[in-house]
């Protein structure tokens, strides 16, 4: 276990950063950590380095603060990756971690293999937020940095739906809450609400969605020109996936959305029966047995075709098994 206040001891300046296309987990621990710093630390010089956020974390203090240019050349005492599952989805933040005095990660992902001088990885736990939230005296999380690590936690259970929710996870919210916030609010604007175009590109997506497999995958696309058709980025995709998984019959659902010619970003969900990190891992991306991510390269067909090869082929055998 990493405990915050020892890494800190004697470091006059810190940056965090977090993965490439920041999810809620990310952005709100990231932020969590900013904040107890800020309170309780003040003489470090501290920065946050993240790619442009989702506007629905908006209600999240420090958001602002949130350094999204590379530009400065600097060094720090210490490096903190936050969720980075490897140091190559730190992005332009990377330059930042390959000269830091001290580098340290605080992550749940099962395919991180340790890239920093000190690593705390647990995949058993529900998101780096329930870390972060460990990683700190409990009577020194303020309202504020409590209200970031609820939105971490919640985004990466589905609000305590999925199978990485454990009765420590439910403990820690119940902390959380404890402390004023207004955990409903949270929910409701970080996770639940849409604006009246990202209903349409989902209604979309969920319209020309297909099954393959007889039935135990669902797969949905978004192209480029839909995209600047409703004028919407991949941020406003996030949650189609989801929708698509809760499909009576599915095993694994499959969203992609084309990021450049003939090259796509692959979003899996598992039901259970797929280890979908280990299909992503295959392609060079990662994430959890039961939620992954991916770059793809070569046509629709050919990603679409690989990816279910690859599916087809744990289901066979865990059916011989």
């Amino acid at each position: 276990m990493i405990k915050l206040a020892n890494e800190l001891k004697q470091v006059k300046s810190v940056a965090i950063a977090g993965h490439v296309r920041p999810d809620g987990d990310c952005t709100g621990s990231c932020l969590a950590v900013y904040g107890y710093i800020r309170e309780h630390f003040p003489d470090v010089d501290a920065d946050v380095y993240l790619e442009t956020v989702n506007p629905a974390f908006d209600c999240l203090r420090g958001i602002e603060d949130i350094k999204t240019d590379y530009f400065a050349d600097r060094q720090y005492d210490l490096f903190l990756s936050l969720d980075v599952s490897d140091k190559e989805r730190l992005g332009e933040a990377l330059k930042y971690f390959e000269t830091a005095g001290r580098t340290v990660c605080i992550d749940h992902h099962i395919t991180n293999k340790g890239f920093a001088e000190e690593n705390w990885v647990e995949p058993e736990a529900s998101s780096t937020s329930e870390l972060v939230f460990e990683a700190m005296e409990e009577e020194l999380i303020s309202k504020e940095t409590a209200e970031a690590l609820y939105m971490g936690i919640v985004h990466d259970t589905g609000i305590f739906q999925y199978s990485n929710t454990s009765p420590r996870t439910m403990e820690i919210a119940g902390r959380l809450i404890a402390k004023g916030i207004e955990f409903n609010r949270i929910i409701d604007e970080t996770f639940y609400q849409k604006t009246y175009v990202q209903n349409q590109v989902l209604g979309r997506a969920l319209m020309e969605s297909i099954l393959l497999l007889d039935g135990k995958i669902i797969m949905g696309r978004m192209r480029q020109k839909d995209m600047e058709f409703y004028g919407v980025t991949h941020k406003d995709l996030e949650g189609i996936v989801n929708q698509l998984r809760v499909t009576k019959g599915v095993e694994v659902a499959i969203f992609l959305h084309e990021i450049g010619n003939q090259e796509y970003k692959a979003s899996l969900r598992s039901n259970g029966r797929v280890d979908v990190s280990a299909v992503c891992a295959y392609f060079g991306g990662g994430g959890h047995v039961k939620a992954a991510g991916c770059t793809m390269h070569g046509t629709l067909h050919d990603v679409v075709n690989n990816l279910t090869l690859h599916i087809e082929q744990q289901l066979l055998q865990e059916e011989q098994a």
